[in-house]
């Protein structure tokens, strides 16, 4: 049995199975609906029902409160349909440009930018390029069928590698390879582009981005391309660890902070040390205290789902920022459903939870 859906502010229709969720079947049918992890867990892909009856499925509570199923919003990556609907949602534009591919990929290089965080460069076939934007991310396939999400932290313009920023997940099964076994020339296959986290171009806003951990990849591609389009919207960034080796491209960011004018980074930490000189606390709540008014402003944020979840309801409720201008890709460091995390967006995780986390 099938249903009718319409989404009430571009009047856009597509069909909804009655065993599939509201965000597979929109994607089915090239509808691009913002997500992240896929699990409901982020947020990123939560829309209000105008009309029409829903299952919320497997929605959790910290992501879609009581108080706002009775106000008719729902988690499109869990939600069902059980009769005809009308939904109000973000639409991400087209990427009909940009196909998804399955291709090989070359180990190019292995780095250690921290003791539990490697950056992969993955080399692609010399007739081949991937196109996608700013901010999205790839499937690693693996042997077993199983896929682990990873956001792309290079810029589109710079496409000869792929960079992943990959953080250790104990348990895990391809991270535990990454860190032990994987050797350069080693060959991996992946599937993607994937996800709607990137960078709105034809806004003129000024851009608040936060970063957690590995979050930092999807950002740093971000930024790369904003500065390679010589875009003068300022950009603030602020990178949030526990630690100083936790943030550890922090000499790049001060490097773009120091070239561009327009571009600011302000690193965070929530248990420095003693000789910590720099902003404390968690990373989201210190940028509210810069910017207690972001009505004017996008917002981009990627990290742990407990910060993406509070960014968003902390930004929105008491900043003053528009709901629409705020975008997130999520990730989740639990492995035991089978999940690793680096900065895997959605599926694993995020916003597109990326390992999903983006």
């Amino acid at each position: 049995m099938s249903f009718q859906v319409s989404i009430q502010s571009s009047q856009h229709n597509f069909q909804v199975e009655a065993d599939e969720t509201l965000l597979e079947a929109a994607l089915r049918q090239g509808l691009t609906l913002p997500y992240g992890c896929r699990d409901g867990a982020c947020g990123a892909c939560r829309g209000k029902v105008l009309s029409g009856r829903i299952d919320h499925g497997k929605a959790q509570i910290h992501a879609l409160s009581v108080p706002d199923r009775a106000a008719g919003f729902a988690l499109f990556c869990c939600a069902k349909a059980q009769s005809d609907l009308v939904v109000e949602c973000k639409e991400a534009r087209s990427l009909k440009d940009f196909p998804v591919k399955t291709m090989p990929a070359r180990v190019q290089t292995l780095t250690l930018a921290a003791p539990d965080v490697m950056i992969l460069e993955l080399k692609l076939p010399a007739s081949e390029r991937l196109q996608f934007l700013a901010g999205q991310y790839i499937d690693i396939l693996l042997k077993d069928g199983k896929r682990r999400a990873f956001s792309l932290a290079n810029a589109p313009h710079d496409d000869a590698c792929l960079q992943l920023h990959i953080r250790q997940t104990p348990g895990g099964q391809f991270t535990g390879h990454v860190f032990g076994t994987m050797k350069e020339r080693d060959i991996l296959r992946f599937n993607g582009p994937h996800g709607t986290f990137f960078l709105r171009e034809d806004s003129k806003k000024p851009i608040l981005m936060i970063a957690g951990g590995t979050g930092f990849a999807p950002i740093k591609a971000m930024i790369e391309h904003a500065i390679a389009e010589k875009s003068d919207r300022p950009i603030t960034l602020y990178w949030g660890g526990r630690a100083s080796v936790d943030l550890y491209h922090a000499a790049l960011a001060e490097q773009w902070a120091s070239t561009h004018p327009h571009i600011r980074f302000v690193p965070v930490l929530s248990e420095p040390d003693a000789v910590w000189g720099g902003r404390r606390g968690l990373v989201h709540e210190v940028a509210m205290q810069d910017f207690p008014d972001l009505s004017a402003h996008q917002v981009y944020v990627c990290g742990a789902p407990g910060m993406v979840v509070a960014a968003r309801r902390d930004l929105v409720s008491r900043c003053q920022l528009p709901e629409d201008q705020f975008f997130a890709d999520s990730f989740d460091f639990a492995c035991d459903s089978g999940n690793e995390s680096g900065n895997e967006p959605g599926n694993n995780s995020a916003t597109d939870v990326a390992q999903h986390a983006q």
